[in-house]
């Protein structure tokens, strides 16, 4: 063989090499070794890399190793090409390790701790490619994009010459160095919101600005605040969006009633809770002269006075959703908007959307409409002033409320009878004192009269989702935003299913209707039993989560083939999007960037999972500092946990959870049987296992930390 048929021959060979690992590098020596014929020498492989390179098949960096295509960009001296380089959003781990989601894998890049290079969770970032490994995606990160937040909330640890923030959030695990000029003056254990304004690569720290002190550590005003801003959650609104809101007259010119259909002379009502503070949607009720009904089910129109991709647009965009901690709501617009213009309160004209039914006395629907409207509400009915109406006793609209909640049975009956899953566990509140300390704690149970308003509102969404589905048929141009719900994984029903039957429960799995036909009547059966809160739990946890999207798949929870978020446009962003979707279908004009859309619905979807953990946090907040007080006091509880450490008890009373650490357990060693989900004696034979009644002792309560341990009384 000629000498250049021969360097040819090798050339070929490591090209190969290069495309078996697309995202490695290599030296020459290391080229040696991956080559089956070991008699190339090492001069010819690098005069073959040198050949490569001069025609742009490889690069080199400046550690010398070898990659396989000519970069495009170097970030921090490392290669990246348009194959190795993707952008996603980083989902930090408690251990220091990351996944990144990206639009172009179904997959998430599974990034080492060692390779996260100072991203925080939610930061938007590039990552370079590795070659798999056991047949999962790695990369590292190269570039951090954008920061999901440059704020965040610690506690001052004060030294000599500076000063340390501590951050207490666990996804972003550095603390911040903070020169004495910039504390803003604050002082040990003080809570903070620290600002970042640099990060030196030859520093461990990055740098911080101290914005705002909230006050002590543990107290009420600062607890809450820290979890907003933890949370992505902006405390103040900017002054133009603030402007905006105050300008706004909760007057409505002639002009704009005249263009509307009028409901003003229609018996209407809202329901909500007795402290609640905007309305944002409204019932009426009447009888048609054919005998059948008509119900409005009316929404504020949000949309009429916030116009697209103006200040208040954008913030109410960034924001997404309110967020409900114990003791407050944070807005997604200012008060002058959501609980004066937009807020449907009695006695006053307001402008809706609204979808208005024919219903006939089977509340079948014969026809609807959605129409912009005017309505006028006559009565603000709370929750529990509505329920003893339904509960027999007289009161205003007595007759509407009742032929209201007729009609919902029905409505809930058939939605049911689809294999809509129910899910009723109580919702954990807390009675406070003037500054903010529990003085007491208790379960609020959902009744008739937030069954009937759900009822009518699942119907408004998902008629509106239908109409989306149906215009999107002949117009392919138009997207729509759906709630949807994808069906369980069998992985998690299975766990699920071996779980109950521990407790005695047989589920059948064996088609999508059974599914939710064994739930529903699994959660029946466990009313009042030990193990209700147990299986409720666990049956969430086997579900999906729902979330935001322009492609429809349904909804399975609720058994709905289109569904969508249209009744509360002031809490919620896409409701809003909803609105003017179904506005420009209505005016055949309904062309829009769906990518965009995409986009958007995306992040509300994270916003409203980021909501609802500021609400768990500041909720569990609220119950170790309700224990803190109760030291010593003995409560019945639930076994809600089993680890080789202790085991977790949940309080039957009031759903606070605490831990009985093993080591408190001194009348035997237990040893954790995993698949008993269970403590067991090794003497006595004795079992803790999930599901297990007990009686337990608050000894500790620790604010910092939120954490709570009992012991076992007896």
């Amino acid at each position: 063989m000629s000498k250049t048929k021969a360097q040819k021959r090798l050339s070929d060979k490591i090209v190969k090499i290069f495309k078996n690992f697309p995202y490695s590098g290599f030296t020459a020596k290391e080229i040696q070794k991956k080559l089956a014929n070991k008699k190339f020498f090492r001069k010819d492989i690098k005069k073959s890399l040198f050949n490569l390179l001069q025609k742009g098949k490889i690069y080199q960096k400046k550690d010398g190793r070898f990659f396989n295509q000519a970069v495009i960009e170097e970030i921090d001296g490392i290669a990246t090409t348009k194959s190795n380089l993707v952008e996603g959003t980083v989902d930090l781990t408690s251990r220091g390790a990351a996944y990144i989601v990206t639009d172009e894998y179904d997959d998430d890049i599974y990034i080492s701790r060692n390779n996260v290079n100072r991203a925080f969770d939610g930061d938007i970032v590039k990552v370079l490619l590795k070659d798999k490994k056991s047949g999962k995606l790695e990369g590292e990160i190269v570039e951090i994009v954008k920061r999901r937040q440059e704020e965040f909330s610690g506690v001052i640890d004060m030294q000599e010459n500076f000063a340390f923030c501590r951050l207490e959030k666990s996804k972003v695990p550095v603390d911040f160095y903070i020169k004495h000029k910039n504390l803003n003056g604050a002082k040990q254990n003080d809570k903070v919101i620290v600002k970042m304004i640099g990060w030196p690569k030859d520093q461990k720290s990055p740098y911080g600005d101290v914005k705002l002190v909230l006050g002590q550590q543990g107290e009420h005003q600062a607890e809450m605040k820290s979890i907003i801003i933890d949370n992505g959650f902006a405390l103040k609104f900017p002054k133009k969006v603030k402007a905006f809101a105050e300008a706004l007259s909760v007057e409505i010119p002639q002009e704009v009633i005249d263009e509307r259909l009028d409901c003003r002379g229609i018996p209407t009502f809202t329901i909500d809770p007795h402290d609640a503070k905007d309305f944002d949607d409204a019932l009426s009720l009447r009888l048609l002269d054919n005998g059948n009904w008509e119900v409005g089910v009316h929404i504020a129109d949000v949309s009429h006075y916030v116009q697209p991709d103006t200040p208040e647009d954008i913030e109410a965009m960034k924001r997404a959703t309110s967020v409900y901690l114990v003791d407050r709501v944070i807005p997604m617009f200012p008060e002058e908007l959501s609980n004066e213009v937009c807020s449907l309160r009695p006695n006053e004209d307001k402008l809706c959307f609204s979808a208005i039914f024919e219903l006939d006395k089977n509340a079948e629907v014969l026809n609807k409409q959605f129409a912009r409207t005017v309505i006028h509400s006559n009565r603000r009915f709370t929750y529990e002033e509505a329920q003893v109406i339904i509960e027999g006793e007289e009161g205003d609209f007595k007759n509407e409320i009742l032929k209201m909640y007729e009609l919902s049975t029905e409505i809930r009956a058939r939605r049911m009878a689809k294999g809509a899953i129910r899910f009723d566990r109580p919702e954990v509140k807390f009675k406070l004192d003037k500054k903010g300390k529990p003085i007491g704690v208790f379960l609020k149970i959902q009744k008739e009269a937030n069954m009937m308003i759900e009822d009518f509102m699942l119907l408004a969404n998902e008629s509106v989702a239908t109409y989306f589905s149906s215009y999107i048929q002949n117009n392919k141009k138009a997207p729509g935003v759906y709630r949807t719900h994808a069906a369980p994984e069998m992985e998690k029903l299975e766990n699920f299913r071996l779980m109950a039957a521990r407790f005695g429960h047989k589920l059948n799995f064996t088609t999508p209707k059974n599914i939710s036909k064994s739930i529903n009547n699994i959660l029946g059966k466990v009313q009042g039993k030990p193990e209700e809160s147990l299986i409720e739990t666990l049956a969430v946890r086997s579900m999906q989560k729902a979330e935001y999207t322009t492609e429809n798949i349904g909804h399975y929870g609720l058994a709905f083939e289109h569904y969508t978020h249209f009744t509360s446009p002031i809490r919620r962003y896409p409701d809003i999007m909803v609105h003017r979707i179904l506005q420009r279908m209505l005016d055949n004009d309904a062309d829009f960037d769906k990518i965009n859309m995409e986009k958007i619905a995306s992040y509300a979807s994270g916003q409203e999972r980021n909501a609802m953990k500021a609400e768990r946090e500041s909720v569990k907040f609220k119950q170790v500092e309700y224990l803190s007080e109760r030291l010593g006091e003995e409560y019945e509880g639930v076994i809600s946990g089993v680890q080789s450490y202790g085991f977790f008890v949940e309080l039957s009373e009031n759903y606070c959870e605490g831990l009985v650490r093993v080591e408190s357990l001194t009348n035997d060693k237990f040893i954790y049987i995993e698949e008993e989900f269970a403590l067991v004696g090794h003497r006595t034979a004795k079992k803790y296992r999930l599901g297990s009644k007990v009686k337990v002792v608050v000894v500790s309560a620790d604010l910092k930390t939120r954490t709570v341990d009992f012991e076992l009384a007896e």
